[in-house]
Protein backbone atom coordinates (compact mmCIF):
# COMPACT_ATOMS: atom_id res chain seq x y z
CA UNK A 1 0.00 0.00 0.00
CA UNK A 2 2.84 2.38 1.05
CA UNK A 3 4.17 1.63 -2.40
CA UNK A 4 1.61 2.22 -4.57
CA UNK A 5 0.86 5.89 -2.73
CA UNK A 6 4.68 6.62 -3.73
CA UNK A 7 3.79 5.98 -6.92
CA UNK A 8 0.65 7.94 -6.82
CA UNK A 9 2.03 11.18 -5.51
CA UNK A 10 5.21 11.16 -7.87
CA UNK A 11 2.60 10.68 -10.69
CA UNK A 12 0.77 14.17 -8.92
CA UNK A 13 4.08 16.01 -8.75
CA UNK A 14 5.09 15.27 -12.49
CA UNK A 15 1.67 16.12 -13.62
CA UNK A 16 2.14 19.61 -11.71
CA UNK A 17 5.35 20.21 -13.44
CA UNK A 18 4.37 19.83 -17.03
CA UNK A 19 1.16 21.85 -16.39
CA UNK A 20 3.13 24.77 -15.12
CA UNK A 21 5.86 24.44 -17.78
CA UNK A 22 3.16 24.92 -20.60
CA UNK A 23 1.89 27.91 -18.59
CA UNK A 24 4.98 29.31 -19.37
CA UNK A 25 6.44 29.38 -15.62
CA UNK A 26 10.45 29.42 -16.78
CA UNK A 27 12.52 30.30 -19.55
CA UNK A 28 15.60 28.45 -19.91
CA UNK A 29 18.79 29.32 -21.42
CA UNK A 30 18.24 28.33 -25.19
CA UNK A 31 14.87 28.08 -24.78
CA UNK A 32 12.09 29.29 -27.23
CA UNK A 33 11.00 32.28 -25.14
CA UNK A 34 11.61 35.67 -26.91
CA UNK A 35 13.87 37.85 -25.28
CA UNK A 36 10.78 39.97 -24.16
CA UNK A 37 9.92 38.08 -22.11
CA UNK A 38 12.82 38.05 -19.88
CA UNK A 39 12.23 39.91 -15.98
CA UNK A 40 12.61 43.70 -16.05
CA UNK A 41 15.55 45.16 -14.47
CA UNK A 42 17.65 48.08 -14.34
CA UNK A 43 20.99 48.22 -16.62
CA UNK A 44 23.56 51.09 -16.55
CA UNK A 45 25.66 51.51 -19.73
CA UNK A 46 29.28 53.29 -20.33
CA UNK A 47 29.52 54.86 -23.92
CA UNK A 48 31.47 56.67 -25.83
CA UNK A 49 30.38 59.78 -26.39
CA UNK A 50 29.65 59.76 -29.72
CA UNK A 51 26.83 57.21 -29.28
CA UNK A 52 24.70 59.73 -27.14
CA UNK A 53 21.78 60.15 -29.38
CA UNK A 54 21.89 56.35 -30.78
CA UNK A 55 22.24 54.94 -27.59
CA UNK A 56 19.58 57.25 -26.54
CA UNK A 57 17.19 55.71 -28.86
CA UNK A 58 18.04 51.82 -28.54
CA UNK A 59 17.53 52.44 -24.65
CA UNK A 60 14.02 53.61 -25.17
CA UNK A 61 14.14 50.58 -27.79
CA UNK A 62 15.47 47.98 -25.72
CA UNK A 63 12.51 49.33 -22.86
CA UNK A 64 9.81 48.77 -24.88
CA UNK A 65 11.01 44.87 -26.52
CA UNK A 66 11.59 44.47 -22.48
CA UNK A 67 8.59 45.60 -20.39
CA UNK A 68 9.96 46.48 -16.82
CA UNK A 69 13.24 47.03 -17.58
CA UNK A 70 15.17 50.46 -17.41
CA UNK A 71 18.49 51.29 -18.99
CA UNK A 72 20.52 54.54 -17.52
CA UNK A 73 23.27 55.64 -19.58
CA UNK A 74 26.72 57.49 -18.90
CA UNK A 75 28.33 59.13 -21.65
CA UNK A 76 31.71 60.24 -21.51
CA UNK A 77 35.05 59.94 -23.22
CA UNK A 78 36.23 56.26 -23.52
CA UNK A 79 39.62 56.72 -21.53
CA UNK A 80 37.62 58.53 -18.41
CA UNK A 81 34.77 55.57 -18.42
CA UNK A 82 37.54 52.70 -18.72
CA UNK A 83 39.09 54.96 -15.33
CA UNK A 84 35.77 55.26 -13.77
CA UNK A 85 35.33 51.24 -14.39
CA UNK A 86 38.71 50.47 -12.74
CA UNK A 87 38.33 52.44 -9.78
CA UNK A 88 35.03 50.26 -9.02
CA UNK A 89 32.53 52.72 -10.81
CA UNK A 90 29.30 50.09 -10.97
CA UNK A 91 28.37 49.18 -13.97
CA UNK A 92 26.54 46.74 -16.23
CA UNK A 93 27.40 47.17 -20.23
CA UNK A 94 31.01 49.46 -22.03
CA UNK A 95 30.56 50.12 -25.09
CA UNK A 96 34.50 51.89 -26.25
CA UNK A 97 35.40 54.06 -29.45
CA UNK A 98 38.45 52.33 -29.87
CA UNK A 99 39.10 49.22 -29.28
CA UNK A 100 42.39 50.14 -27.34
CA UNK A 101 40.10 51.48 -24.57
CA UNK A 102 38.03 48.22 -24.30
CA UNK A 103 41.70 46.46 -24.14
CA UNK A 104 42.00 48.51 -21.03
CA UNK A 105 38.80 46.79 -19.77
CA UNK A 106 39.45 43.25 -20.68
CA UNK A 107 43.15 43.68 -19.28
CA UNK A 108 41.74 44.77 -15.83
CA UNK A 109 39.43 41.74 -15.48
CA UNK A 110 36.33 43.58 -16.26
CA UNK A 111 34.68 42.46 -19.25
CA UNK A 112 32.60 39.54 -18.60
CA UNK A 113 33.39 37.20 -22.13
CA UNK A 114 34.72 38.77 -25.47
CA UNK A 115 34.05 42.31 -26.60
CA UNK A 116 32.12 42.56 -30.13
CA UNK A 117 32.34 44.90 -32.79
CA UNK A 118 29.14 46.37 -33.29
CA UNK A 119 29.77 49.74 -35.65
CA UNK A 120 32.63 51.90 -37.40
CA UNK A 121 33.50 55.41 -37.58
CA UNK A 122 35.70 58.26 -39.25
CA UNK A 123 36.51 61.28 -38.38
CA UNK A 124 35.06 64.46 -40.41
CA UNK A 125 36.22 68.55 -40.09
CA UNK A 126 33.46 69.96 -38.60
CA UNK A 127 33.07 73.90 -39.16
CA UNK A 128 30.14 76.66 -38.74
CA UNK A 129 27.82 76.79 -41.09
CA UNK A 130 29.59 80.25 -43.09
CA UNK A 131 32.94 78.46 -42.37
CA UNK A 132 34.69 81.50 -41.68
CA UNK A 133 38.03 80.37 -41.84
CA UNK A 134 37.95 78.95 -45.40
CA UNK A 135 38.22 75.32 -44.16
CA UNK A 136 37.90 73.14 -47.34
CA UNK A 137 41.01 70.48 -46.51
CA UNK A 138 41.97 69.19 -44.26
CA UNK A 139 45.75 71.00 -44.76
CA UNK A 140 43.78 74.08 -44.26
CA UNK A 141 43.78 73.20 -40.32
CA UNK A 142 47.30 74.20 -40.42
CA UNK A 143 47.08 77.55 -42.27
CA UNK A 144 47.71 80.66 -39.52
CA UNK A 145 45.39 81.97 -37.43
CA UNK A 146 42.74 78.89 -37.56
CA UNK A 147 40.94 77.69 -34.20
CA UNK A 148 41.23 74.42 -34.28
CA UNK A 149 40.24 72.30 -31.95
CA UNK A 150 40.37 68.32 -31.27
CA UNK A 151 40.22 65.71 -29.18
CA UNK A 152 43.05 65.43 -26.81
CA UNK A 153 44.89 61.71 -27.69
CA UNK A 154 44.34 59.73 -24.66
CA UNK A 155 40.52 60.05 -26.18
CA UNK A 156 39.97 57.38 -29.37
CA UNK A 157 38.52 60.76 -31.80
CA UNK A 158 42.28 62.09 -30.54
CA UNK A 159 44.26 59.02 -31.56
CA UNK A 160 42.63 59.40 -34.55
CA UNK A 161 43.61 62.93 -35.11
CA UNK A 162 47.27 61.74 -34.62
CA UNK A 163 47.06 58.74 -36.98
CA UNK A 164 45.28 60.80 -39.74
CA UNK A 165 47.76 63.96 -39.26
CA UNK A 166 50.75 61.19 -39.64
CA UNK A 167 49.41 59.79 -42.51
CA UNK A 168 49.17 63.17 -44.25
CA UNK A 169 52.19 64.24 -42.97
CA UNK A 170 51.31 67.28 -41.42
CA UNK A 171 51.58 69.33 -37.65
CA UNK A 172 48.55 69.92 -36.10
CA UNK A 173 48.37 73.37 -33.63
CA UNK A 174 45.04 73.06 -31.87
CA UNK A 175 44.08 75.87 -29.40
CA UNK A 176 42.40 73.24 -27.35
CA UNK A 177 42.29 69.76 -26.66
CA UNK A 178 39.40 67.83 -25.24
CA UNK A 179 37.85 64.76 -23.06
CA UNK A 180 35.17 64.07 -25.58
CA UNK A 181 34.63 64.17 -28.91
CA UNK A 182 30.92 66.02 -27.98
CA UNK A 183 33.13 69.14 -25.95
CA UNK A 184 35.32 69.50 -29.09
CA UNK A 185 31.71 69.96 -31.29
CA UNK A 186 30.39 72.22 -28.85
CA UNK A 187 33.00 74.45 -29.11
CA UNK A 188 32.58 74.72 -32.96
CA UNK A 189 28.80 75.09 -32.58
CA UNK A 190 29.48 78.03 -30.14
CA UNK A 191 31.53 80.06 -32.62
CA UNK A 192 34.53 78.69 -30.27
CA UNK A 193 36.54 77.51 -32.75
CA UNK A 194 37.03 77.54 -36.55
CA UNK A 195 36.98 73.88 -37.05
CA UNK A 196 36.81 70.47 -35.08
CA UNK A 197 37.86 67.16 -35.71
CA UNK A 198 35.06 65.28 -34.93
CA UNK A 199 33.12 61.94 -36.49
CA UNK A 200 30.89 61.89 -39.43
CA UNK A 201 28.33 60.91 -37.38
CA UNK A 202 28.53 64.04 -34.91
CA UNK A 203 28.78 66.52 -38.11
CA UNK A 204 25.21 64.21 -39.46
CA UNK A 205 23.55 64.46 -35.52
CA UNK A 206 24.31 68.38 -35.54
CA UNK A 207 22.17 69.05 -38.86
CA UNK A 208 22.62 72.78 -39.56
CA UNK A 209 24.38 73.77 -36.54
CA UNK A 210 27.71 72.65 -38.81
CA UNK A 211 28.66 71.94 -42.01
CA UNK A 212 31.29 69.21 -42.49
CA UNK A 213 34.31 69.00 -44.67
CA UNK A 214 35.43 64.82 -45.29
CA UNK A 215 39.16 64.49 -46.29
CA UNK A 216 40.56 61.56 -48.09
CA UNK A 217 42.69 60.72 -44.77
CA UNK A 218 40.02 60.29 -42.75
CA UNK A 219 40.20 56.39 -44.40
CA UNK A 220 43.42 55.77 -42.47
CA UNK A 221 42.07 56.23 -39.23
CA UNK A 222 38.89 54.25 -38.71
CA UNK A 223 37.76 53.60 -35.12
CA UNK A 224 36.10 50.56 -34.58
CA UNK A 225 33.68 50.60 -31.51
CA UNK A 226 33.82 47.17 -29.06
CA UNK A 227 30.95 46.52 -26.74
CA UNK A 228 31.10 43.83 -23.32
CA UNK A 229 28.70 43.06 -20.85
CA UNK A 230 30.83 43.15 -17.52
CA UNK A 231 31.62 40.58 -14.58
CA UNK A 232 30.40 43.15 -11.91
CA UNK A 233 26.44 43.59 -13.74
CA UNK A 234 23.71 42.59 -10.84
CA UNK A 235 21.38 41.77 -14.14
CA UNK A 236 24.13 39.69 -16.22
CA UNK A 237 21.64 38.15 -18.24
CA UNK A 238 19.30 41.61 -19.28
CA UNK A 239 22.84 43.01 -19.54
CA UNK A 240 23.91 40.54 -22.28
CA UNK A 241 20.50 40.81 -24.10
CA UNK A 242 21.28 44.54 -24.48
CA UNK A 243 24.66 43.86 -26.24
CA UNK A 244 22.59 41.14 -28.48
CA UNK A 245 20.03 43.93 -29.12
CA UNK A 246 22.54 46.61 -30.07
CA UNK A 247 24.42 44.25 -32.55
CA UNK A 248 21.27 42.50 -33.98
CA UNK A 249 18.96 43.92 -36.84
CA UNK A 250 16.99 46.90 -34.91
CA UNK A 251 20.49 48.11 -33.62
CA UNK A 252 22.33 48.23 -36.67
CA UNK A 253 19.56 49.57 -38.58
CA UNK A 254 19.69 53.05 -35.56
CA UNK A 255 23.17 52.95 -36.25
CA UNK A 256 23.53 53.05 -39.71
CA UNK A 257 20.79 55.54 -39.74
CA UNK A 258 22.92 57.79 -37.93
CA UNK A 259 26.04 56.97 -40.15
CA UNK A 260 28.06 54.64 -38.62
CA UNK A 261 29.36 51.83 -40.54
CA UNK A 262 29.02 48.38 -40.27
CA UNK A 263 31.50 46.27 -37.60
Amino acid sequence: MKVLLKRALAGASVALALALTACGGTTAAGGSASSSASSGGSLTVFAAASLTATFTELGHDFEAAHPGSKVNFNFGGSSDLVSQLQNGAPADVFASADQANMTKATSAGLAAGTPQIFATNVLEIAVPPSNPAGIHTFQDLTKPGVRLVVCAQQVPCGSATQKAAKAAGLTLKPVSEEQSVTDVLGKVISGDADAGLVYVTDVKGAGGKVSGVTFPGSSSAVNSYPIAALKASKNASLAQEFVDFVRGSQGQKVLGDAGFGAP
